[in-house]
C-alpha cells in the first residue's frame, strides 16, 4: 500500500495561511483490532469547505466521525494520532468529548429529527440536553432556521410535529439544531445522499453560506457537489483488504482538473468507485 504522505503534506503547507482551525495528524483507526484508517494528515482551514471523496468502505465516514470523538461510540474503537481543534488535541486525557462535540457538530446521512417533538423544540433540544441557556429563544430558534434556509417554509408552523416535514426540510431542520449550539466546525456525512436535486441544491447553498462563519468538512459521492461546494478535496481509497487513506488532498479545483495521482484522475472520471 503506497500512502502518498510527502503529496498530502506539501499540499496542505499551500493551503493553509498560519494554523488550521482544524487538524488530523497521523490518524489510524481499528475496530476490534482490525486496522481500517492509515496514517491520515489533513489540515481544515478557517471558513473553509472540505470534501472527502472516495468508494465505499473507504474509511471517510470513519474519519469524519474522529474529528468530534463520535467513534468512540463504536464498540471495540481504538485510535492513535492527534486531532488538532484550535491547537489543542481533542483526545488529551483532559478533555470531555461532550464539550467537544459542542464545538464540533455533526450532520448525519439520514435526517434524525426528534418526531415527538415540534419544530421548535428540536432547535432547541441539543441546548437544553447541554444545560446551556439563551436569553431569547424565538429570536435563537428564527436565527438559526434562517441560517439554515428554511425560515420561509417553517415560520408559520414552528408547533407542528418535524415529523410532518419533507426529507430535505429534515435535514435542514437537523442542520438548524446543530446551529443552536454555535459551534465552530459543522462535519457532514453524506447530507444529501437520500434527498432530491432540489433539496440537495439547498443544501448545498447552506453550505455555501455557513462557511462564511465556520469551517465545514463534508463527506459525499456526488462528484459534482464536491466540486460546487468544497474549497478543497481529499481523495480516500482502499485496497482489498488494507485500511483506507488519503491519496490525494489539495484545492478542488486542481484535484479535479489536474490531479497529481492517475487514482485520482480514475476516481473523479468516473472509471471506478
Amino acid at each position: 500500500m503506497e500512502v502518498s504522505l510527502d503529496t498530502q503534506t506539501a499540499t496542505t503547507t499551500q493551503l493553509l495561511n498560519g494554523e488550521a482551525h482544524l487538524e488530523a495528524r497521523n490518524i489510524n483507526v481499528w475496530f476490534s483490532g482490525k486496522h481500517v484508517l492509515a496514517d491520515v494528515n489533513l489540515q481544515f482551514p478557517k471558513n473553509s469547505v472540505t470534501a472527502l471523496i472516495g468508494p465505499s468502505g473507504c474509511g471517510k465516514s470513519t474519519f469524519i466521525r474522529t474529528l468530534d470523538r463520535m467513534h468512540e461510540l463504536i464498540p471495540g474503537a481504538q485510535l492513535s494520532g492527534e486531532v488538532l481543534f484550535n491547537g489543542k488535541d481533542i483526545y488529551g486525557p483532559a478533555i470531555d468529548p461532550i464539550s467537544v462535540r459542542l464545538d464540533i457538530g455533526m450532520v448525519f446521512q439520514k435526517p434524525n429529527p426528534f418526531p415527538t417533538m415540534t419544530i421548535r423544540e428540536n432547535v432547541l433540544s441539543g441546548l437544553k440536553l447541554s444545560g446551556r441557556k439563551v436569553r431569547n429563544e424565538d429570536s435563537l430558534v428564527e436565527s438559526c432556521i434562517t441560517r439554515a434556509s428554511l425560515w420561509p417554509e417553517v415560520k408559520d408552523r414552528l408547533n407542528s410535529s418535524a415529523g410532518s416535514l419533507s426529507g430535505g426540510q429534515q435535514q435542514r431542520l437537523c442542520i438548524a439544531r446543530s446551529l443552536a449550539l454555535d459551534p465552530e466546525v459543522l462535519l457532514m456525512d453524506e447530507p444529501c445522499s437520500a434527498l432530491d436535486p432540489g433539496s440537495t441544491r439547498r443544501i448545498e447553498a447552506t453550505i455555501r453560506e455557513l462557511s462564511e462563519s465556520m469551517t465545514v468538512v463534508i463527506v459525499t459521492h456526488n462528484m459534482q457537489q464536491a466540486q460546487r461546494v468544497s474549497d478543497q478535496t481529499a481523495f480516500f481509497l482502499a485496497e482489498e483488504g488494507e485500511p483506507g487513506y488519503v491519496v490525494e488532498f489539495g484545492p478542488t479545483d486542481s484535484l479535479f482538473s489536474a490531479p497529481n495521482d492517475p487514482r485520482t484522475e480514475d476516481y473523479v472520471n468516473g472509471r471506478f468507485g
